[in-house]
C-alpha cells in the first residue's frame, strides 16, 4: 500500500518549493507559483491526515513536482 501524506505535509513542501498561499474557500486552500512564463496553481484540501493516491497524484500534475520531493 503506498504511503498517504498530509495535507500539512504537503502544504510544507510546496511552499519549500517556492509554492504561496493563495485563498481559502471552504475546505480547499489555492496556492500559487509563478515562473517568468508560466503560472502553477494547485488546490489543497485542508486538516486532512491522509490525503487520498488519485488526489495526490492531481497534486503532483499540477505542481510539476515528483514524489520524491514529498519524502
Amino acid at each position: 500500500m503506498p504511503k498517504l501524506f498530509s495535507s500539512r505535509h504537503i502544504i510544507k513542501v510546496l511552499e519549500e518549493n517556492g509554492f504561496e498561499f493563495i485563498r481559502q474557500r471552504g475546505s480547499h486552500r489555492e496556492y500559487r507559483k509563478q515562473n517568468k512564463t508560466e503560472v502553477s496553481t494547485v488546490i489543497i484540501p485542508a486538516d486532512r491526515k491522509e490525503i487520498p493516491t488519485g488526489t495526490f497524484k492531481s497534486i503532483l500534475r499540477q505542481s510539476e513536482l515528483k514524489k520524491e520531493d514529498f519524502d
